[in-house]
This record gives C-alpha cells, sequence and structure tokens, in this order.
C-alpha cells in the first residue's frame, strides 16, 4: 500500500463525524445520515461495521448486515484519494470473514449499476449479478445491481 499502513478497526460513535466527509464525497444527495451510522452502530447483534485508518484517520469504512444465514453488505466506501491501495478489499475480505464467522451462507450486496470498478472487486470475490434493481438510488434514479455470493 506504499509505505502508507493501514489498519482496520471497530467502527465506533466518534468515527462517524470523521467519515462522513468521505460519504458525502462519495454519495452526494444519497448519503447516509449521522443517525443511519448511529442506528446501525446500536445493532451490534445484527451488524458489524470496520473502519480503515491511516495514522489514525479514518480513510474507509464498511459495514454488514447479518440475519440467520444471510448476510448484505451494507456500504463500503474508500476516500478518493486512498483508492486504488487495496483498501476496499481488504474491508471487502474482512466483512466476508464475519459472515463466514455469523455462518451466513449467503452474503448479498447491491452496487451502483455504473460502477463498474466496485463490481469488478465484488466478481473477483466471487459475486455473481442476480438481478437489477431500477431506480434504486434516490434522487438520482441510478439502477442498483444486485450480487450475490453463495457458502462464505
Amino acid at each position: 500500500m506504499g509505505g502508507v499502513t493501514v489498519r482496520l478497526a471497530p467502527m465506533r460513535w466518534w468515527h462517524i463525524e470523521a467519515l462522513l466527509p468521505i460519504e458525502r464525497a462519495l454519495f452526494g444527495a444519497e448519503e447516509w445520515t449521522p443517525a443511519t451510522f448511529w442506528s446501525e452502530l446500536a445493532q451490534p447483534e445484527s451488524r458489524y461495521y470496520r473502519v480503515a485508518l491511516v495514522d489514525e484517520s479514518v480513510v474507509g469504512y464498511a459495514g454488514l448486515c447479518t440475519y440467520d444465514d444471510q448476510s448484505w453488505v451494507q456500504n463500503i466506501a474508500v476516500s478518493a484519494d486512498q483508492q486504488g491501495r487495496g483498501i476496499g478489499a481488504r474491508l471487502l475480505d474482512d466483512l466476508l470473514a464475519e459472515a463466514g464467522r455469523r455462518k451466513a451462507r449467503q452474503v448479498a450486496l447491491e452496487v451502483r449499476a455504473d460502477n463498474d470498478i466496485a463490481q469488478r472487486l465484488y466478481a473477483r470475490r466471487g459475486f455473481e449479478a442476480v438481478a437489477v434493481r431500477r431506480g434504486y438510488y434516490q434522487p438520482s434514479n441510478t439502477d442498483a445491481v444486485v450480487m450475490v455470493r453463495e457458502d462464505t
């Protein structure tokens, strides 16, 4: 990773303010609110969130939701200046390992139809496109590709 040490750690409430600029820059009008992150962190029995840190600064984050034997990748985000360094892949691998620990037989996610880079990452990790949700992302009305990986 170019000499920069990236550490993954559990997301805590104090990371929320630090990750909001990344959320805003990447997702714009479709960004999650601080309240959404707080709500997610308040459900540890079904949620798992991680941050990627460089010198204690948040450069990325990811989340997983698990019910019964199915997990959903809630989000993966890496700041624009840190993209292309494998951080997103590390976060995804961490989520997949947690899905396995939680005995998920399937992991699913939605990804913007126009995000080819993310779709290729997911495909390299065994995800297959199974459906399209038209106009899923609002207010941009962008389609989402549903991708699934069996037997984590």
